[in-house]
């Protein structure tokens, strides 16, 4: 088991199954504001219907736990995970990035050191605007191509791994996730954050 640190703000179809993927190597925090939620997750409980995560909740011996309280969650976290729901807009046509902002927030009040990735779908140019707004550097867009129910078993086995930026500290979570996954010779891709941010909306459609 890896001393590592990470911590997974959300726990829907990405939060919950980087969860149990990263939890089999190391320390994983999940964070969430539902209790029912984290009591599920602390429990051994999925809180999706995925038997894969079902399977390796009540069977592997995995370091997670859940929690509501944010400094815990993030004091001492290398890697955090933004998973949080960005729901679209019809009416006025946009993402509801607000839950995205929020945690970035917080986490920057309490943790300046961790790499800071974002799993929520966003829209195109966001992850430069909140490079930007926060002045701080290592924030990072790496999208998710997870089918429901199948979630876990498309990050055991990706098709290829995608992040927005080239960096000591993301060379690091690559690395790591290397350990975690079954597939060998993965494909790992660097693009530009608008470019990163491109290819999951076009894949979404």
């Amino acid at each position: 088991m890896s001393n590592k640190k990470i911590t997974v703000v959300g726990s829907g179809y990405v939060g919950m199954s980087l969860a149990v993927l990263f939890s089999q190597h190391a320390e994983v925090k999940v964070f969430d504001i539902d209790k029912s939620r984290v009591e599920k997750i602390n429990n051994k409980e999925a809180t999706i219907k995925d038997d894969l995560i079902s399977q390796y909740l009540s069977k592997r011996d995995l370091n997670l736990s859940a929690t509501l309280d944010e400094k815990d969650a993030f004091k001492n976290a290398e890697f955090i995970i933004i998973a949080t729901p960005t729901n679209y807009d019809e009416t006025s046509k946009e993402f509801d990035t607000s839950s995205v902002e929020e945690t970035i927030s917080k986490v920057l009040k309490i943790n300046q050191k961790a790499l800071i990735v974002i799993k929520s779908t966003i829209p195109i140019g966001f992850t430069s605007s909140m490079q930007k707004n926060f002045n701080y550097k290592d924030i990072v867009f790496s999208p998710e191509f997870l089918r429901e129910g199948m979630a876990l078993e498309d990050n055991l086995n990706p098709s290829r791994i995608i992040f927005s930026s080239q960096s000591e500290k993301v060379n690091e979570l690559i690395s790591f996730t290397k350990k975690c996954v079954d597939k060998k010779d993965i494909k790992i891709i660097f693009m530009k954050n608008n470019e990163a941010e491109s290819v999951k909306l076009f894949s979404n459609t």
